[in-house]
């Protein structure tokens, strides 16, 4: 098991430590529930440092990076950073990640930690480029502070006006004393904040003084499970649940990341998809009786004939319901559509909700 260069933090903190991507992770300090409605209330403070990151640099940097993935790399300003997909040549996910543009020869990719590995030698096996990698993941830590407060605690740690970084745009400054910190607006908890992409020598002074500046902003620490009740409420897509190497951005409703004016990889058969429809989509739904949703199970339809299967549920911390996403077949997608999950011996009523569940 591989361990954040955090780790010793959470222990002392007394959170409860699970394996996750080959890492031993945070998955709750106080509670799921608290830390979940802490962050959409107040503030709190992830350790995602299992994630991946990669450098790719050089002449035609950019022309590898719009090849192998499926959004418009040519639309990103220095500064600016895109959320997008890298395709496999099956109609499937080889993984998400977001890109960030320091120069038109330098750019950041963030990868999921289950496929550093996978992405690694995926975009490598296409780097006929005059593109340079370099695979920095054992050398950064990142820390999400997120929640409405973020601006507000985070702004005496650096001298950045950080009210000033746009939704998706980031720098690089001094950060609570720690040089070439990457502050970006950026998170998958729908409720503000940054992600600072830190050097490991430096995370534990970073993570301090970050506890300390958000003290009086009710700030707490969360874990990986309320990082997932909370993307789950936004209806944001988690690798290996909603999308993966079988599932196809057209199917997953993430045809706004696929961009059909570049040439990338399997284009040709993702447009067709588009242009002439796929057999299933990503759905979200509510339960209308009790009942907690969960991976796998089947989502019928009024006849109990099954339909399709929910890829991520929960009860909702903020909407106290339970909620979920799931692939359904065409022609049960639209919203208000009423349909069952079986949950053991249960048809449990649900019905299509448009996305996100959570409004501020």
């Amino acid at each position: 098991m591989h361990k954040t260069a955090l780790h010793q933090k959470h222990v002392d903190l007394g959170a409860k430590m699970v394996p996750f991507a080959g890492y031993e992770m945070p998955v709750s300090y106080e509670g799921v529930n608290i830390e979940h409605q802490n962050v959409r209330n107040h503030l709190g403070v992830f350790d995602v440092s299992h994630m991946g990151e990669f450098f790719v640099e050089g002449a035609e940097a950019e022309d590898l990076l719009q090849y192998v993935t499926s959004n418009d790399i040519s639309k990103l300003v220095d500064g600016q950073a895109q959320y997008t997909c890298l395709p496999n040549e099956k109609n499937g996910i080889v993984d998400d990640l977001i890109i960030y543009r320091f120069n038109a020869e330098k750019y950041l990719l963030v990868v999921n930690a289950s496929n550093i590995d996978k992405d690694w030698k995926w975009i490598n096996s296409y780097n006929t480029y005059k593109a340079t990698m370099r695979n920095a993941s054992d050398n950064y830590s990142l820390l999400a502070v997120q929640g409405p407060k973020a601006i507000e605690a985070m702004q005496t740690l650096t001298d950045v006006d950080l009210s000033a970084i746009k939704f998706y745009h980031f720098t690089e400054a001094e950060f609570a004393g720690a040089d070439e910190v990457i502050i970006s607006a950026t998170g998958y908890t729908g409720s503000g904040g940054f992600e600072l992409y830190i050097k490991n020598e430096n995370a534990e002074q970073v993570w301090n003084k970050v506890l300390d500046a958000g003290k009086d902003h009710n700030i707490k620490p969360v874990g990986l499970a309320a990082r997932d009740t909370l993307r789950l409420e936004m209806g944001f897509c988690l690798y290996g649940n909603d999308i993966d190497e079988t599932t196809s951005p057209i199917e997953a409703k993430l045809g706004w990341i696929t961009k059909f004016n570049t040439d990338f990889i399997n284009k040709d058969n993702l447009l067709k998809q588009k242009e002439n429809g796929v057999e299933r989509k990503l759905v979200a739904f509510e339960l209308l009786d009790k009942g907690i949703p969960r991976k796998d199970y089947p989502i019928l339809d009024s006849e109990n004939n099954p339909i399709g299967y929910v890829t991520s549920g929960t009860q909702s911390p903020s909407l106290n319901k339970a909620i979920g996403l799931g692939y359904v077949k065409t022609g049960f997608h639209t919203i208000d559509q009423e349909l069952f999950i079986q949950i053991r011996k249960k048809q449990v009523r649900a019905k299509i909700v448009k996305l996100p569940f959570y409004k501020q």
